[in-house]
């Protein structure tokens, strides 16, 4: 009689799991402790399901056709870990949407129309370590919408709208070590644009429309080991540019129109090691400018417009010495003078480069 109760007992418990699972999903257990991963992914749904286990760390909602986030959406899943709302058409975030939800490290709205976020509706978020905003329709940040993210460990806001990084943008993220702000329309950086983030090992600005770089905008950051300017429209980097980044191991501003570099642009950075600068208006660089980076290990030179005239030769020179890898070697090619065109710039003699008036 014992063994049956006990029976009906634990045939109550599996209705209530099986109850708790909204009929359009999929609940699996966890064990050790008992956590439950709801996967909603692309059932067609207009919001949040009702009746979610309570006990659910992992909330899978991606490719739907969720609008809106209410105030207090999680309030039935207070463990929840994980929300995952990738592809929607989430247009709005409400101020309160994450109450409560302090065990959150992971969120991603990545896919949908967020235009803005509002103040302080992440504050919540305490234990919150991955934020995924990109490929929305976010124009403007400010620090008032990171309050309260103080273990904020990568923010990913690519392809979004954004077209100035104002001053003290990301104050609030001390922790945050990864920072994608690519293919946004990024015109300017405040001076102060990165105030706070001494914990940042790599930012990507790649895919923007900065024309210069304010001097010492990058002195925050001290950690930062890996800096992308790719595909931009800069015409000139002066060395109070690069000031402060004593950490910096790589750097590329590759594709953007550079036709100058000071001789000693890279002086201050001690621990570099790799630099993109390949597809710039290069003519010519002092061959002084690199051997001042005393670790520097891989250096991309090629598709420039190389003058291989008298002003090349320290250039030329250096890469006869160099234990530095030119990648690619072949590519390495003069655009001028016609009687040198295309011929390759390791092995040139220097003696045969001449300037003409």
């Amino acid at each position: 009689m014992q063994s049956l109760a006990w029976f009906g007992l634990v045939l109550l418990c599996v209705l209530q799991s099986t109850e708790a699972c909204p009929s359009v999903c999929k609940c699996s257990k966890k064990s050790n402790p008992e956590k439950s991963e709801v996967n909603c992914h692309k059932r067609g749904l207009r919001a949040l399901p009702s009746n979610l286990p309570s006990d659910a760390w992992i909330l899978k909602l991606g490719e739907n056709g969720i609008t809106d986030l209410k105030a207090n959406l999680l309030r039935s899943v207070p463990t929840i870990e994980s929300l995952i709302l990738e592809k929607n058409a989430i247009k709005s975030v409400h101020p309160k949407t994450f109450s409560g939800a302090n065990h959150l490290t992971l969120l991603n709205l990545l896919g949908n129309q967020i235009t803005k976020l509002p103040p302080k509706a992440f504050k919540d978020l305490l234990n919150l370590r991955f934020l995924m905003l990109g490929q929305n329709e976010i124009g403007l940040i400010k620090a008032e919408m990171f309050v309260g993210m103080r273990n904020l460990s990568e923010l990913d806001l690519p392809h979004n709208a954004l077209t100035v990084v104002p001053s003290n943008a990301f104050k609030p993220l001390i922790a945050l070590k990864v920072l994608d702000l690519s293919l946004n329309r990024i015109q300017r950086l405040s001076p102060k644009a990165f105030t706070g983030l001494t914990k940042l090992l790599f930012l990507n600005l790649d895919n923007n429309s900065l024309k210069t770089i304010p001097a010492g905008v990058f002195r925050p950051l001290q950690s930062l080991e890996m800096l992308v300017l790719d595909n931009n429209l800069l015409s000139s980097l002066s060395k109070s540019a690069l000031d402060g980044l004593s950490n910096l191991q790589e750097l590329y501003l590759r594709n953007n129109e550079l036709e100058l570099l000071p001789h000693d642009v890279f002086s201050n950075l001690p621990k570099l090691s790799e630099v993109g600068l390949s597809g710039n208006h290069l003519k010519t660089v002092d061959g002084n400018t690199f051997s001042l980076v005393p670790e520097l290990k891989k250096l991309h030179l090629h598709d420039n417009a190389w003058q291989c005239d008298c002003n090349i030769a320290s250039l030329v020179k250096w890469m006869e010495q160099t234990n530095t890898t030119l990648s690619p070697r072949d590519s390495l090619r003069c655009s001028g003078p016609p009687n040198l065109r295309n011929k390759s710039l390791i092995g040139l003699q220097t003696e045969t480069l001449i300037c003409t008036k």
